[in-house]
Parts: C-alpha cells; structure tokens; sequence
C-alpha cells in the first residue's frame, strides 16, 4: 500500500481518485524532492505541486486514508440506511470529502467483520474531526422481539422519526489522523448501535431512540477480519496480487478508491462457482477478466496497511451477480426445504432487503462450498441447522417489500456457502477431543428459534440443545470447566449424521470471552453513578436508586442482573494492549486512548450539576471478583 517517496507521479490506476473530492484544497507549497541542481540564486530549487486530488500529476505530494466501518454486537438484526457523505477536517479547518456518492450500509453487518468502504487521496495534514451524514428516509431497521424480528423505526430524543442527520467524527487528543506524503493511514469508524440507541419493542412498530455518535479510531482497539469489494482492475501473479476499484456492500457504480489485495499460496478462491488455491486463482482472475466483482475477506497489517486475503469470491460466486441471493442461518430444515432466519435477500440488481424467513429449495444439482474447504466433494447433505449460510438462485417471491410474510426462494439450479458459525453456551461437560454444552445462541440468535428435527442419524440422536456436543479434535480445552461460558467457532454436523452436533474449529474458554457491561441512569441522569472513582479504577453503585431498565452484564450468553450482585461492580482497564474511552454530551464527544485522561475528565464533569445518563464498557468479567477488565468505556453525559 506505500506508495514511492519518489516526486515522479504515479501509475495511472490512481486516475479514478479524482472524482472522489468535492472541494479543492490549497496546501502550502513543498520543497522539491533532493532539492535543487545547483546552489546560486539565480538557480533556486523548484518548488514540487501541492498535492491536488484533481490532477494525477500531483499524486505522489498526496497521502491516502482507508476509511473502514465497523460495529459493536447490539439488539438490531438489521439497521441499513444510506450514507451519504464522509468529510475529514483539519486543525485549523480545511474540509476533505472522501466519499464520490451514495452508498447503502448495513451496520448489523460488521459486528464480526470490519468492511473497507472508501481509499481517499488526500492532502498530507493532521484531521482532528470530520462528519458523516446519514439519510433514513428509506431505512430498512428490525429489532430483536423475543424470538422474532420486529421493524423499527428510528427516532431523536423527542420522539421525531429521523429522516436526515450529520454526526460528528472526533479524534482522540493522543492519537489524530496524520496523513503523510506516499503514506497510507487507517480510520476505522465504529457506530456502536447498542451504546448510542434505546429500543422499546412494545410499540408496532418498535422504537429505537437515537443518541447517535461515531466513535473513531485510527489503531482499532477491536481487530476484525476485514471485507474488501469492488470490479477487478488488475492482476499481478509477480507481487501475488490483484487491484480492485472499491466499492462497498452491493454499489453497482462508482468507483471507491483503489485496493491491491495481496493472496498467499494458502488463499482459497471460488472463481464463478470453480475452487482454486493461490496462484491458479490468481490465474482464474485473470481469465475472468477486468471488471469481474470480487469480494475478499482477510487481515489488514496495523503497520504498511497491506491487506491479505484468506477467502476469494469473483464473478457469479459473489452474492448479487447474474442470479439472486439469500444470507442468514438454517433454523430448520424439512428434506430439501431450507428455513433461513434473519435473511438478507439481495436481488440480482444488487438491492439488498432484510426478511425474518425465507424457504430455500435446495436440490441434487445445487453446488456446495464450505469456507476453508478446498473441495468440490459437497453435497446438500452438507447442509444442518444452525449453519451460517449464503445461498444463490432466484427468488420465487418478490422481495422488494421488506415487510412482506415469509418468502421462498429456488436454489435448485443455483449454489450454496456454508461460511463459519458461531456457537455460545455454558459447559457442560469436557472431555478429550470433545466438550458438551448447554446451547443458548447461534451467530447471536436464541436457541429457541432452532428446530433440531432430523440432525441426527435417528431421532433419538437428533441434535439437543441442552446436551449439544462439539468436537473439538486436538484443540487446548485445560480451561474449560463445568458452569462456565464458552464460544466455538466451526459448523454443524452434515444434517442427518449427528452425533456430534458440531465440529469446533476454534474454541475460546471464559478466561477469553467477551463481555460488555450497560448501565443507565434514567433521562435525568444520576449525579452520583460511582461510588469510587480514580486512576486505579471505577466503582459502580449497583443499587443507585436512578438506574433504569439497562443494568446488566453479558458474558458470552450469561445475562447478570448487576442490581442482583452481592457487591458494587468495579471496571478497571486492561494492562497492555490498545483502549479507548469516550465522553459524550450533547455537543461534544472526547475521546482519550489514556485511561487517566479519561478519569480526569469524567471526575472533573461531575461536577453535581452535571449527571452521567448511560455507561457502556467492553472487555474481559471476572464474577469471582466482580471486575470488568476494560479495553473500551464510554459515558454519556448531561450538561445542565
């Protein structure tokens, strides 16, 4: 991704930047590269261009800026609305717009994935700030009611349903967004919908008031595989690469930025519906042609900002193209009638809307991969409840009415992608090679939706919940223990042949699950939320008579009650790694990468006139000491 610190201008791929500004910025003149050919006056050395996102001749005076979006895990299965404009702001308040147009973006999306949606070429500075501007007037948001979804609509504080609104980007004081000559940086913006919304699901159709802000971060505190999408421009099988033309989620035009995708001998490809592994994708690429969409999922390095990729689709492997496509989980599965819950429908116009169910009919000659299998042996069979799945074929029904009943949809001729799934339970029992566990969410849906039926290799043996089992192979299970949280990665059991349920790829004990906490206070606040407060820690009041219907803990599926604890809550930050913490009120939004910054300010605001509203934290719950171990705090505030 570096570019030469060479004064010559760059290769002509970069052309398509230019339409990426909206305004021409004017930066002071910079010195020539390797100054001047002589020393007398009359010869002076020639000033190189200032960088001109609008003339390619000046490209190698400019620095580049990833722009990625992520999300926090909340109460929405889906809150898509069209974004449109991201602008970055300097110290002393040159405005850059890095976005050329409209895109969709489905927050729900990047709880477990970061997505790349624009490359800007930008003027070398220091950007402390910037807006994002969101348009709700056709958002499509459900919230989870129970076991169903629920459509929502989004509103201010008043009650006003949100047609459009600006947020303000603030960087952290320690850690701006500089943008250096032939460099690329990174800003990752995280919409956090559970800490900035309150949903009330009694209503029809539910609310979600909005208190919106965007937490920015330029070193992710939270690291996600990374989604890169756009048209292929080049391939390059010397660097073991390819070039695409940005564009995110499912925009048919425009043209994002450019991204060269790097792939190792162990990438794995699905090249228009053919396997491939490393330089023979690569090649199937190539053959494929300029202007083949693609989608890549892989790691962004922290330090060159180069991205590799693990997972390759192009062409009519990639949702959306030639065909249409359904995204979400089995929850059931009657012979060749698939039940998938929590479905996106993405319309071969590259629309895409969000339906509670949708009946896939898969058949003999529908096409099955798996992610991080490299063969072509699958069959439906493959195919078990539970499994995380994005299906290609045609929907029977139309799906342009995202409120519309159940849908069914013809896979028959069509292909099918069983991608990782995501398990969430308590222990059971461990044994070698295998853990068994009282099953509470798959990919972060209740159980309870699921219907076991047929799993198994007879009925009796069909797959249960409160006893399901996962084998685990070789991977470490020292920490596992009885009564404890557990996460596994993998897929379920090719349906029809359990026992067991579940072959774990990767397994993350409760020394490692995740926890958040969530607290509030009432629209007055509280003035005195901590009963301790300092460098070393905070100390939350867990009976404060203000706390309002938010006051829990969830570790992995454990919900706990923080008013039930025997004693008040203490959130300490981590000892290593990045953190960021945040302090909101209603026109500012400070953010420190410091902890005792953060306590500073917070001590110093609550002033007893000043009342904090909400507390949001992530990180790691240690119940025997009742201790949140934080690497992200966020407090909002009301200012009198």
């Amino acid at each position: 991704m570096n570019a030469s610190n060479s004064c010559l201008p760059q290769a002509s791929g970069l052309s398509k930047f230019a339409i990426f500004m909206t305004m021409f910025i004017t930066l002071a003149v910079l010195s020539a590269c390797g100054g001047g050919a002589g020393t007398e006056e009359i010869n002076p050395p020639v000033a190189a261009a200032e960088c001109d996102p609008n003339d390619e001749s000046t490209y190698s005076e400019c620095g580049t800026v990833l722009i990625a979006l992520t999300d926090a895990d909340g109460d929405f299965v889906n809150y898509t609305v069209d974004v449109l404009s991201l602008t970055l702001e300097t110290a002393n308040g040159r405005v850059v717009q890095t976005l050329p147009g409209k895109t969709r973006i489905n927050f729900t999306d990047y709880v477990d994935l970061t997505e790349l949606v624009a490359i800007a070429l930008i003027p070398p500075a220091t950007y402390v700030s910037g807006t994002i501007s969101i348009d709700y007037t056709d958002s499509e948001v459900f919230v989870e009611a129970g076991d169903e979804s629920k459509a929502a609509v989004v509103t201010d504080a008043d009650g006003n349903a949100l047609t459009q609104t600006d947020l303000k980007i603030t960087l952290s004081n320690r850690d701006r967004l500089t943008v250096v000559r032939g460099r690329s940086a990174l800003l990752q913006l995280d919409f956090d919908l559970e800490a900035s919304h309150t949903v009330d699901i009694v209503p029809t159709p539910a609310t979600a008031a909005a208190e919106q802000f965007i937490v920015a971060e330029v070193s992710p505190v939270d690291e996600k595989d990374i989604r890169v999408r756009g048209p292929l421009a080049s391939v390059s099988e010397d660097e073991m690469s390819y070039t695409v033309a940005v564009r995110p989620l499912h925009d048919q035009v425009g043209d994002f930025g450019r991204m060269k995708v790097f792939v190792t001998d162990e990438t794995e490809f699905e090249v228009e519906e053919a396997m491939f592994v490393g330089v023979e994708g690569l090649r199937a690429l190539s053959a494929a042609g300029t202007g083949t969409p693609t989608v890549a999922f892989g790691t962004l390095a922290t330090g060159d900002r180069k991205f590799t990729a693990n997972i390759v689709l192009a062409g009519s492997s990639v949702p959306g193209i030639d065909r249409d496509a359904v995204r979400g989980n089995v929850i059931a599965r009657d012979g060749n009638f698939l039940t998938v819950r929590g479905a996106t429908v993405i319309s071969s116009d590259r629309r895409a809307h969000f339906h509670d169910d949708v009946v896939v009919e898969v058949g003999p000659e529908t096409r099955v991969f798996k992610d991080g299998y490299r063969f072509s042996d699958l069959d439906v069979d493959a195919i078990s409840v539970g499994q995380r799945v994005t299906i290609r074929g045609n929907k029977a029904q139309s799906a342009t009415d995202a409120l519309s009943p159940q849908i069914l949809f013809d896979a028959t001729q069509g292909a099918v992608r069983m991608h990782v799934t995501h398990l969430a339970g308590i222990v059971n029992t461990v044994m070698p090679g295998q853990a068994d566990i009282t099953l509470h969410g798959i990919d972060r849906r209740r159980v309870e939706v699921f219907d076991f039926a047929g799993t198994g290799a007879s009925t009796d043996v069909d797959a249960d919940p409160d006893n399901y089992e996962i084998t685990t192979g070789v991977l470490p299970l020292a920490n596992f223990a009885a009564g404890k949280p557990i996460v596994a990665w993998g897929f379920p059991t090719a349906f029809g042949t359990a026992p067991p349920d579940f072959t774990g790829r990767s397994v993350i004990d409760y020394t490692d699950v995740r926890s958040s906490l969530g607290v509030g206070w009432g629209s007055n606040g509280s003035t005195s939320p901590f009963v301790g407060m300092n460098t070393d820690g905070l100390v939350l009041d867990n009976q404060n008579p203000d706390i309002d219907q938010r006051h829990y803990i969830k570790t992995g599926p454990l919900l706990i009650d923080l008013t039930s604890l025997d004693s008040d809550t203490t959130i300490v930050p981590r000892s290593t790694g990045r953190m960021l913490f945040y302090i909101k009120s209603a026109d500012s939004l400070r953010q420190y990468s410091m902890f005792e910054d953060f306590v500073n300010d917070l001590t110093e605001s609550l002033d007893g006139a000043t009342t904090a509203r909400s507390m949001h934290a992530r990180g790691h719950y240690e119940a025997s000491s009742n201790t949140l171990t934080a690497y992200k705090i966020g407090v909002y505030l009301i200012e009198p």
